[in-house]
């Protein structure tokens, strides 16, 4: 899992040394530090004190990294636009925060070109060699996930890097060369490791990269004494064959990446990988496109047009049904109190989420693959369903596991079996906002952290280069239930893996045309980047407080399973109380990273997770 360093002060205490550090490699800008007006008091949100907001006037880049950010805005400071910047940061992220996203992997991204907005799919797909039965072992059964996620048989086709050259091609301003000029700088002088890299080096998601010769020559170094130690705090690192990938597809587009030398060094390295190969081609490689789909818009509050990405997503559909429904009970509890949220609005909360996340498992896949109920994905957002799915949520008691509902004929809704539960992690969230207020939301992922551990140089023959996707685990190992009934996310050829990955745009109807966008925002997190966002748009638009303040308050999560507490952040009546109702709950590590844009009095006002590393540059 790309989870949490241990202990939050720990990253805290080494982020204003990191931020000057990797910003040494770019040109200095103002960094975003967090709001702390309105915000729960630090007691409760167990983050460090925060500095006085900052408004952007002009524009805006929340990322993950402070060289990420700092990248996008060179390219905005060149006179390029959202878009542009995106790209140049996708680029750096790749490099410096590898655990979570890159070339090897794909991406959803939001575009708003001040007329309309744009939808632009870039998630992996299964080769056309994969069956339903490849997470099945061999007495039939799933495969755990550790045994699936390691290795070739994780490995779909990339599609982040095509998507982007598309997307560039139809709305870019800078040469597309140009921005990857930040990236290959800092591969060929260095990088600094910061706290988050070093600390999931030091977890046991990383200890399969030893069994990987390129990426344990990459993230190791010897000891002399005993085992191999992992990249500290502080290191410089330089990565040679990450820099050449990157000056090909510079000079010569997604081509390179594609087809050639490159392709064919993934492709060796899935289909030879010992003990787990996999099925990817050369073949599913340069037959990759990138998909334009038309975004979901949904209106919220009477007000709110939200928008976000449709199927093979799941983010916008399962967001606003959990908005919609609590919309739709009477008397809410106050959503706080001291600070952090309530018992009743928890309980709520979880209650409106198990059975988000039932219609989910049940309905949502790849379009071209799975047809919606009712003909229409909107139709799980219809007010009379949310309506009559709110009937469920009981204030004095849990209504345990929650089946689908059916939006369309029964006949119609039982065809699918609902696919069983099983992790999901990762990614990275851009947000970026450019003078003219176009503006890009971008969720970026290979799956879980360092995805499927296999690295390649690009067939470069030069230490580093890049790690592939785990993506396929996105599927359901289990293909089809008791009674023979195919689950909508199982594994096909061609098909893209269900995602709960969902960058998102409001826009305020209310306000004038020109400044109606509102809010550009998403997370990284797996599944739990679906309540991330649902508390994104809660405490900015429904509660009052500002991104900053929001993305402090603790997180918490239900799956249709057990509810659970960020670690550390609630209070024990909290979980009492909720107990008390017949949740099961746990306390854990929710490690959201929200990358938020907000419109306030004439400029932007900026949130960055400080549960990672993320900061937001502006002008």
């Amino acid at each position: 899992m790309d989870g949490g360093v241990n202990g939050r002060v720990f990253v805290w205490r080494l982020l204003p040394w990191l931020v000057a550090v990797s910003l040494s490699a770019c040109s200095q800008a103002p960094v975003q530090t967090p709001d702390d007006v309105p915000r729960a008091p630090e007691a409760a949100t167990g983050l460090a004190a925060a500095a006085a907001p900052q408004r952007w006037q002009h524009w805006a880049v929340a990322t993950a990294h402070p060289a990420a950010s700092e990248a996008g805005a060179t390219m905005l400071r060149q006179g390029g636009n959202a878009l542009d910047a995106a790209i140049a940061v996708q680029l750096v992220l790749a490099l410096v925060e590898p655990q979570s996203s890159g070339l090897g992997g794909g991406a959803f991204l939001l575009h708003w070109d001040g007329a309309g907005l744009q939808a632009w799919d870039g998630r992996e797909t299964a080769p056309a060699a994969a069956t339903e039965s490849l997470f099945l072992d061999t007495a039939g059964q799933p495969m755990k996930l550790d045994a699936a996620v390691t290795g070739g048989r994780s490995v779909g086709t990339p599609g982040a890097v095509r998507m982007l050259e598309a997307a560039h091609r139809k709305h870019g301003h800078l040469p597309w060369a140009r921005l990857f000029e930040p990236a290959i700088t800092l591969a060929e002088r260095g990088f600094v490791v910061g706290p988050r890299l070093a600390g999931l080096l030091r977890g046991a998601d990383a200890e399969p990269l030893r069994r990987d010769p390129q990426a344990a020559a990459y993230f190791f170094r010897p000891s002399g004494t005993g085992p191999d130690e992992p990249l500290a705090v502080g290191e410089r690192v330089r990565n040679p064959a990450f820099a050449a990938v990157l000056r090909r597809l510079a000079t010569e587009g997604s081509k390179a990446l594609h087809q050639g030398s490159m392709a064919a060094d993934i492709v060796r390295r899935v289909r030879q990988y010992p003990g787990h190969p996999g099925v990817l081609s050369e073949s599913d490689l340069a037959a990759y496109q990138p998909k334009q789909r038309e975004p979901i818009c949904t209106l919220w509050r009477h007000r709110y047009r939200v928008c976000g990405f449709p199927p093979p997503s799941s983010g916008h559909i399962a967001v606003m049904q959990m908005l919609g429904m609590l919309d739709q009970l009477p008397a809410p509890p106050p959503p706080l109190e001291s600070g952090v949220p309530s018992p009743g609005f928890l309980h709520r909360y979880a209650e409106v989420a198990r059975l988000a996340f039932a219609d989910r498992a049940q309905y949502v896949a790849d379009p071209d693959f799975v047809a919606p109920p009712a003909g229409r994905w909107s139709s799980l957002l219809d007010e009379p369903y949310l309506a009559q799915r709110a009937t469920l949520v009981n204030d004095r008691r849990s209504l345990g596991t929650a089946t689908a509902g059916e939006p369309a004929a029964p006949a119609r809704s039982s065809q699918w079996a609902p696919q069983l539960d099983q992790p999901e992690y990762g990614t990275s969230h851009i947000s970026i906002v450019d003078r003219q207020g176009h503006a890009v939301s971008m969720t970026t992922t290979i799956e879980t952290a360092f995805g499927s551990r296999v690295m390649s140089d690009g067939g470069t023959g030069l230490p580093g280069g890049f790690l592939l996707n785990n993506e396929l685990t996105d599927f359901a190992f289990a293909p089809r239930d008791a009674q023979g009934r195919p689950v909508a996310n199982r594994v096909q050829p061609g098909k893209r893996p269900r995602s709960s990955m969902g960058p998102a745009m409001v826009f305020d109807t209310q306000a004038p045309a020109q400044t109606q966008l509102t809010l550009v925002m998403g997370s990284p997190g797996g599944s739990a980047i679906i309540h991330y966002n649902a508390k994104t748009l809660l405490g900015t638009l429904a509660w009052g407080l500002s991104p900053q303040a929001t993305l402090d308050l603790p997180n918490f999560a239900n799956d249709n399973g057990t509810t659970r507490l960020e670690a550390g952040r609630f209070p024990a009546a909290t979980r009492d109380a909720l107990q008390a109702r017949g949740q099961r709950v746990v306390e854990q590590d929710l490690t959201s990273g929200a990358q938020v844009l907000q419109r306030v009095d004439g400029g932007w006002l900026g949130g960055a997770d400080r549960r990672r590393e993320g900061v937001v540059v502006g002008e």
